[in-house]
């Protein structure tokens, strides 16, 4: 069972490992089919309404589940091979974006916080 990104990371490491497949799995590869995979995700709402998109029929939930994983995977492995710590690099970005977006200045508004300077 995996129960970190650590975890997850050290299995995606031997997964890789076992098939030989390191060589392949340059930053830019990953980066590149992290985002093919990002844009299969988006073919299942391409066409929906955005307040139905979250009312998902089981065969598409289930694809939508395998395409998360499939990006969070190669997520994953781009961060491995650039040393870079996830959870840090998310909680310093947070911490970003609550001074970019303050809640008393954005609640309930979707404008970009360049639209508010």
């Amino acid at each position: 069972m995996i129960e970190s990104l650590e975890s997850l990371r050290d299995r995606l490491r031997e997964f890789a490992k076992e098939r030989d497949w390191d060589q392949y799995h340059t930053p830019k590869n990953l980066s590149m089919a992290l985002i093919a995979e990002a844009a299969e995700l988006v073919e299942h709402f391409q066409w929906v309404e955005g307040d139905q998109s979250h009312l998902l029929e089981d065969k598409t939930r289930q694809s939508v589940e395998e395409e998360l994983a499939d990006i969070l995977i190669y997520l994953v492995r781009i961060s491995d091979k650039l040393e870079v710590n996830l959870l840090e690099a998310a909680e310093r970005k947070i911490a970003i974006n609550e001074k970019k977006y303050p809640a008393e200045l954005v609640r309930g508004s979707a404008k970009k916080y360049t639209e508010y300077e």
